[in-house]
């Protein structure tokens, strides 16, 4: 079993509110939903393994629920939200809608799997299950602000081509004068700030 998380889950995590809620789609056996546990997040962890879910029985900070997310409707609330939203090695493109609208303000998705051309290098090779170029661009847009985005072949943890999508739903606006007043210390007010490196 894998345990370490993708290395784009940890490097964008810190764009979680500390502390927070974390939604671990399609969670398996629980690497990241493990890890933001650990790191003092909430986390519930979805699949619809129920066997998978059941080797986190017990782990301080994550709940799960076995459901089938792809052949019944989605399972959660359109009122539980989350602070991030985590999906890799794992695509079902009718989830793109629940996944962005489980955002909380503020929240961030950090996705990432399979792309076109993956079939030369093993599997997943069916087009179903690969993201044509572009794909989580076009899922996000109008939605959420994009804070990184790749999409291209990597070696390791193994050759694959894979596309990956950091991306926020940002806070309300609030006018400049009300936004200057809540300016405390040495931060500068303007738009949010999201750190790209964690």
């Amino acid at each position: 079993m894998e345990s370490a998380p993708s290395g784009w889950v940890a490097r964008w995590a810190h764009l979680a509110a500390p502390g927070g809620t974390v939604l671990d789609v399609a969670a398996g056996s629980g690497r990241h939903a493990r890890w933001f546990a650990s790191l003092g997040f909430r986390v519930l962890a979805i699949d619809r393994d129920a066997g998978a879910l059941a080797s986190m029985v017990g782990c301080a900070g994550v709940e799960t629920l076995a459901a089938d997310i792809e052949g019944a409707p989605w399972p959660l609330s359109k009122t539980r939200t989350f602070d991030a939203v985590v999906v890799t090695n794992y695509l079902h493109r009718p989830l793109f809608g629940h996944l962005t609208d489980a955002l909380a303000p503020g929240g961030v998705l950090i996705y990432e799997t399979f792309a076109a051309g993956n079939g030369s290098t093993g599997k997943p090779s069916n087009p179903a299950f690969l993201l044509q170029p572009g794909e989580l661009l076009d899922a996000v847009r109008g939605r959420l602000r994009v804070i990184a985005y790749e999409d291209g072949f990597v070696e390791d943890p193994r050759a694959a081509y894979v596309q990956r999508i950091c991306a926020v739903r940002e806070r309300p606006a609030v006018d400049a004068s009300a936004e200057n007043a809540l300016t405390i210390g040495n931060t500068p007010p303007g738009p949010p700030r999201y750190a790209l490196t964690g």
